[in-house]
């Protein structure tokens, strides 16, 4: 899956193609963009403090993980030769689920907001889903974010509203989560 535009470029993580030595640049700036958004208070399951440390353990320990055992499926969003934004899809669902997906971690750097990557990794993931087979996709995000807007706008539907599901990233209080579904042609 690879998505190209004059000043962006979504492909898959490809950890089985690559040398040690470029994913570990690759752990290191996806933990740069994962401590970023979490410092400009994100929701993404992570709150202060939040070291640089935590964040590449995350990615090292958790994620890569599960995209070597081909449970996860990571697409990174590249522009002037750097990683600026992420998503992930999670395929480890129960045997009876083999159509259905999770949308997780969808980052973009903050110095690259409003630029519309968020928007095309999510477009792109909904294409990389479709190829795995899996013809729903659900996600859970902020109550009434800018997240939950971009969602919608892509055709996500509410499935409902947890009140004090998480606590906040830059603040103790509890915050309540949209879950959200999308059916895909």
């Amino acid at each position: 899956m690879t998505l190209n535009t004059p000043q962006l470029m979504i492909e898959k993580w490809q950890t089985k193609a690559s040398t040690a030595a470029a994913i570990d640049a690759e752990l290191d700036r996806l933990a740069e963009i994962l401590h970023a958004v979490v410092h400009s208070g994100a929701s993404v399951n992570f709150f202060l403090p939040f070291s640089i440390d935590e964040a590449r353990a995350f990615w090292a320990g958790k994620i890569l993980p599960q995209v070597r055992a081909g449970k996860r499926r990571v697409l990174l969003a590249w522009s002037d030769e750097q990683i600026v934004g992420t998503v992930q899809m999670d395929l480890d669902t129960p045997p009876n689920q083999p159509h259905r997906a999770s949308v997780e971690k969808v980052l973009v750097h903050p110095n690259f907001h409003r630029r519309g990557i968020a928007r095309a990794l999510m477009l792109a993931l909904e294409d990389l889903a479709r190829t795995e087979g899996r013809t729903l996709l659900t996600l859970d995000t902020v109550t009434d974010s800018a997240a939950q807007f971009l969602y919608q706008s892509l055709g996500y539907e509410t499935s409902g509203i947890i009140p004090g599901y998480a606590r906040g990233a830059l603040m103790p209080e509890l915050e309540s989560t949209t879950i959200m579904y999308k059916h895909l042609a």
